[in-house]
């Protein structure tokens, strides 16, 4: 199911013809679609027949007298893909939780343009709801006064069908929006958020980016209250997981994010029937905030004149989402330089019986004769770094030995760069 929330400037001409295409389109694909109005602002919903329910919601029973139905009321929020497992899991487990409960809607960000012909693609969440027939909202800002109109009235007030309210419970986990005051005072017991960081350290926009970057001996994630303020609330629950050092980013986000839905599943009842409540939740220690700034491509470059092996290290594992980290490359005798992309990379210790075999000198890029190892390098401090994954222009990421053997027996060396 999806709702259409047209700027309240769209000229009526505009949005006339819209909703004429939306029309033909959901009779042509076998939809349902409806046209309604919330407080004078018009939605406009579509949902596949077969997940078309009844317009009449029973309300929720939790801390409601007047309640006809036993089921709490959960809004959800995200947008990625480790937010759609996220949403996914929550879904399966609503019916058995010890507080029963439904995923009355998903919010997340609009559709948006992806691929080479840049063809607009609705988020994974998105795909995720629409699977499991929950209602999709997709604001540009949550603070859209038509989306919020839709998240207070109830359905029948009006005889708004597109309405969500009321609302027991919110949940967000990467949805990637700011929520305004209007929005954080609509749930009844309030909102949680899916943290993938033990806050306080790492609030912010990166936290498993740098966690990794900083080489955090102890990764985890936190279930937390939503306030006005950047990942600042109450804590609810902390997961801690002891680090290896040879984590990426992309898979430790998607394993924090499945460790913290269960903690969440884990608090939800409580939450539900006001055990735990933004007055009684933890409130955050001052003194150990450290901030998770937003990443920049300038970032990805690899400089081991002046990057130790610990530090270039951190960065492939952080970045490997985005930006990538890459290395400048002199092969053989051309003076071309060649920008590679790093794919994983390995710390060497200092007593690595290779070390004593192979010359390093002079930003030489080695491969030791030895079954499974990578190519090495000597960075400024003496640290060496060894390269397991390369990916050259226009290629695929390869390992060191076959990186090496596409080269014919040209010798390698780093290029220095200055920060």
């Amino acid at each position: 199911m999806a709702i259409f929330v047209p700027h309240p400037s769209s000229p009526r001409s505009v949005f006339s013809a819209a909703i004429m295409t939306l029309v033909f389109l959901a009779a042509k694909s076998g939809w349902t679609a409806a046209l309604s109005f919330s407080r004078r602002t018009p939605l406009f919903v579509l949902c596949p027949k077969s997940s078309f329910r009844n317009p009449v919601r029973l309300r929720s029973s939790v801390g409601d007298d007047e309640s006809i139905s036993s089921l709490a009321r959960i809004l959800f929020l995200g947008t990625p893909d480790v937010a759609a497992a996220s949403l996914r899991r929550l879904h399966d487990a609503g019916p058995s939780c010890p507080i029963p409960y439904e995923i009355v809607g998903a919010v997340t960000q609009p559709p948006r343009p992806a691929g080479r012909k840049r063809k607009l693609t609705p988020s994974p969440v998105h795909v995720a709801a629409d699977a499991l027939g929950i209602p999709v909202l997709f604001p540009e800002k949550a603070s859209d006064p038509a989306f919020l109109d839709a998240l207070e009235s109830t359905q029948g007030d009006d005889g708004d069908s597109a309405a969500l309210g009321p609302i027991d419970l919110a949940v967000t986990a990467a949805y990637g929006n700011y929520l305004p005051r209007r929005f954080l005072a609509l749930p009844r017991r309030g909102t949680l958020n899916v943290h993938p960081s033990l806050l306080p350290r790492w609030r912010g926009a990166s936290p498993v980016q740098r966690s990794l970057e900083a080489g955090d001996a102890t990764l985890g994630t936190t279930v937390l209250f939503t306030v006005q303020k950047m990942d600042a609330g109450p804590l609810v629950s902390q997961v801690e997981i002891p680090a290896t050092g040879d984590e990426m980013a992309g898979e430790t986000l998607e394993s924090l994010f499945m460790e913290g839905t269960e903690a969440l599943l884990r608090s939800i009842p409580e939450v539900l029937t006001g055990k735990i409540t933004m007055e009684t939740a933890k409130v955050q220690e001052e003194e150990g905030i450290t901030h998770a700034a937003m990443i920049g491509k300038e970032e990805g470059i690899l400089r081991p004149n002046v990057h130790s092996a610990e530090v270039a290290h951190n960065k492939v594992r952080a970045f490997d989402m985005w930006p990538g980290c890459t290395l400048l490359l002199n092969v053989g005798e051309s003076k071309d330089e060649v920008k590679v992309k790093v794919g994983r990379t390995r710390i060497v210790p200092v007593d690595d019986e290779l070390l004593d075999m192979i010359d390093l000198s002079d930003n030489s890029i080695v491969l030791p004769k030895k079954k499974g190892r990578g190519l090495m390098l000597q960075c400024g401090d003496g640290s060496v770094l060894e390269l397991l994954e390369i990916q050259p222009p226009t290629k695929k990421m390869m390992d060191a030995k076959s990186f090496i053997n596409g080269l014919k027996g040209a010798a390698l060396k780093w290029v220095e760069l200055e920060e």
